[in-house]
């Protein structure tokens, strides 16, 4: 009986230590890290400009890229942040008064693509997302939001935009993050959100 009290026990400690069963097996962010450092100067530019942290934008081309501006994904996301031009960048064209997308050459470019990915953040901070009053946990919705939509991060609040920030709100950032993990659709999202972290924490 006694024992079955102390493992309760340390599971509910871990649970209070912000600590999730949701790790990427090998993953360590020393190096993807060292590889996106090399492009601090363009994110903090971009995060002046855009209202982003750059640590946050070095920890995503961190965990997206490992640094390598020319990557592209088998979904044709491309470059440091890994912007897919058909959704992430036509957002940002939009909200710049611009038709179409940007191109792929574009995108390999490190400084625009950085913007692009900044502005993408910002657009996200300051739409959907916004009335989120904690920043860290707006912070963990950002990252969240950039894997795999805001759209998805609301609904698995409600249904109803107001409701869901309402209900966010009403977390600590440690409750956020801990809900994020159970209840999110996508298993991704924990990952994601379990190495931006984990990368930041080394920028």
């Amino acid at each position: 009986m006694k024992l079955r009290w102390v493992i309760v026990l340390g599971l509910l400690l871990v649970g209070c230590s912000g600590k999730t069963p949701h790790r990427e097996n090998g993953w360590t962010p020393q190096r993807p890290v060292s590889g996106a450092q090399t492009w601090m100067p363009l994110s903090e530019e971009a995060g002046e400009n855009w209202g982003v942290s750059p640590r946050l934008i070095t920890a995503i081309i961190a965990v997206e890229s490992g640094g390598n501006p020319t990557l592209v994904s088998s979904s044709n996301a491309v470059g440091l942040m890994q912007i897919k031009a058909s959704t992430a960048g036509r957002e940002v064209w939009r909200q710049q008064g611009k038709s179409g997308q940007p191109s792929a050459r574009e995108l390999k470019d490190p400084a625009r693509n950085i913007d692009i990915g900044a502005a993408y953040l910002s657009i996200l901070q300051s739409g959907i997302l916004r009335g989120i009053e904690n920043p860290q946990t707006m912070e963990y919705a950002l990252i969240v939001a950039y894997v795999n939509g805001d759209g998805v991060l609301l609904w698995i609040f409600s249904s109803d935009r107001n409701k869901a920030i309402a209900q966010i709100n009403a977390l600590s950032p440690q409750d956020f993050w801990q809900y994020v993990m159970d209840n999110h659709p996508s298993s991704q999202a924990p990952r994601y959100l379990w190495k931006v972290k984990r990368a930041m924490e080394n920028v």
